[in-house]
């Protein structure tokens, strides 16, 4: 449908938000639109050289027979992760060496190996599948990502081969999982399912993947790009922070079809989506969902990287003429000015416990801890669903699972299953509203540990604040990168180092309170000089919760108490 990256659409001079101060030196932005071929970084230098998908080809017949040592280093650090592979951190690395260190010092000879799950869908014969190559080939570490994906560790150059082919047998794939790609597309969990859904956008998210998975037309993107479509109304796939996102509504006049954001995204620079005021029918959705990718491929910024994702682009042009553009040069055609989204309908998106689906059956959503997992628990999770009438799980964006289509004589003894199992379907509010990122126990770029941390932080609030109810998020993140939305949590813990009372610098993070998606989006507070060590995070968490049930009024979120908070009541 779109261009070719040779051949973009049309010329265009790049817009920037902040002139310089002599133009006559500004060397544009990297827009192949606006002529700029010519490599600008390191990463737009390998990525001409040969595209990220061919590294397959050098893994199966190099590298997996000869060994690390023998992987090209733009493979290593750059190509391999169009499969999904990055190296993972060399064990005893403390946070204080993360800036410091080269690459090759950070490099374990050991991968993160990520596993797309478009939709979060899985049957039980696929989740047995990654529960018994966790099992085998990676010391029986499998995470569910806060985007629906599952992701492995200590995984070896030599068994990629073995992994990709029974990962494929079973329909699932770990292509363009990361890299600068169209990555997983994130969808409702209970798409085709819930009762008071919107619309089901299934067929269009099987379609988009058709089109661009694999698909060297996009595959050499400027950054990463992020996608997500729901037609639930309680708003679950956090549509403001992604690339483009498709949410359910209804038209007065057209009936249901989704509204169109663009331009969402976090990381160390955050800034939520736009709408579009476009209503796209289903039938739509992939040519629209086409278009705007092709914009990115060719207008996005490729000279700086920290300046590449879309949501820059779209800051600079604004809403009105990025729609124009995808209009004009890529559809071809009008879109219909459509409503926004309706506010949620309810507090919690992550459709855990017990929920009725539109064919009488029930699907029951529980909650792992931060979302760490193991392969064996993952193959006992498919035991379980299948002994209770279930083919079909689901992941969601809160590193939650779902199993559907129960019978409701199944449900009770599915749930106390699952409690058997650690996984609880009636949680309390701190094991259902906490996540956490990957942390230094893995990640290269983090600088605390986070995912033993946010489990342990669950058990101490629940210690002491058994009668606590509210719905609470609270995000914990290693480094300043924010893939676990510390910006847009209840409390954002954000990893750094700091100074203990002792004047000695050991591992905590910086406060960002009161952020919020959905129901009036936003980003978190942050309190002048806050910054709590990690021994200190349960005392500060619950202080900071008993003087919010002690000063809030009659129904107010805690995200709203902290807009009129005192600092002092936020220390």
């Amino acid at each position: 449908m779109a261009a070719t990256p040779q051949k973009p659409a049309a010329a265009q001079k790049p817009a920037t938000a902040t002139p310089r101060r002599k133009a006559s030196r500004h060397r544009g932005e990297g827009q192949w639109a606006a002529g700029h071929f010519t490599p600008l970084n390191g990463n737009e230098q390998f990525k001409k050289d040969d595209d990220g998908l061919n590294v397959r080809t050098r893994i199966e017949t190099i590298y997996s027979k000869r060994g690390f040592d023998s992987i090209d280093p733009n493979d290593l650090r750059g190509r391999m992760r169009w499969w999904g592979l990055y190296t993972q951190r060399k064990p005893g690395i403390d946070g204080g060496k993360t800036a410091v260190l080269e690459p090759e010092e950070l490099d374990d000879e050991y991968f993160m190996l990520r596993v797309r799950i478009d939709g979060g869908a899985l049957t039980t014969q696929q989740l047995r599948v990654v529960g018994e190559i966790s099992q085998e080939f990676a010391r029986g570490t499998a995470d569910i990502t806060d985007r629906q994906n599952v992701q492995y560790h200590w995984i070896r150059i030599e068994d990629v081969p073995e992994i990709w082919n029974r990962l494929e047998a079973v329909g699932l794939s770990t292509v363009t999982a990361c890299g600068d790609t169209p990555r997983v597309m994130i969808g409702s969990p209970v798409a085709g399912i819930a009762e008071d859904e919107i619309i089901d956008g299934t067929p269009a998210l099987e379609e988009m993947k058709r089109r661009v998975l694999g698909n060297k037309a996009y595959s050499n993107l400027p950054r990463k790009f992020k996608t997500a479509i729901s037609g639930s109304p309680v708003l679950d796939v956090v549509h403001e922070i992604n690339d483009v996102a498709f949410v359910g509504v209804r038209h007065p006049e057209h009936g249901p079809g989704f509204d169109l954001w663009v331009g969402g995204g976090l990381s160390t620079n955050p800034k939520l989506g736009v709408r579009l005021g476009a209503w796209v029918p289903l039938e739509d959705v992939p040519d629209v969902y086409e278009g705007v990718l092709s914009i990115f491929r060719d207008y996005g910024y490729r000279r700086l990287r920290n300046r590449a994702r879309l949501k820059f682009l779209v800051a600079d042009w604004g809403a009105e003429k990025f729609r124009q553009v995808l209009e004009d040069e890529y559809l071809k055609r009008k879109l219909t000015d459509g409503p926004a989204p309706a506010e949620p309908v309810s507090r919690w998106r992550d459709h855990i416990g017990v929920h009725r689906q539109k064919d009488g059956r029930f699907y029951v959503g529980f909650a792992p801890r931060v979302g760490r997992v193991d392969g064996t628990t993952l193959t006992k999770i498919a035991d379980v669903a299948e002994a209770h009438g279930s083919g079909r799980v689901r992941t969601t964006v809160e590193q939650k699972m779902i199993v559907l289509d129960v019978e409701e004589s199944q449900v009770e003894s599915l749930v106390e299953s699952l409690e058997a199992l650690d996984l609880s379907a009636r949680p309390s509010p701190f094991r259902r509203g906490t996540m956490a990122c990957t942390g230094i126990e893995f990640c290269k770029l983090a600088i605390v540990e986070t995912k033993a941390r946010g489990a342990l932080l669950i058990d101490e609030l629940e210690r002491r604040m058994p009668e606590f109810d509210e719905p609470i998020t609270i995000n914990l993140n290693g480094c300043p990168n924010a893939c676990a939305r510390i910006q847009v949590a209840d409390i954002g813990l954000k990893g750094q180092l700091v100074l203990n009372d002792e004047g000695e610098q050991v591992e905590g993070y910086q406060v960002h309170l009161g952020g919020a998606l959905g129901l009036e989006a936003g980003f978190g507070r942050k309190v002048r000089g806050l910054k709590v060590t990690a021994d200190e995070l349960p005392d500060y968490v619950e202080r900071v919760l008993k003087r919010f049930e002690a000063e809030r009024e009659d129904g107010e979120r805690f995200a709203s108490w902290v807009t009129r908070a005192s600092e002092e009541a936020l220390q």
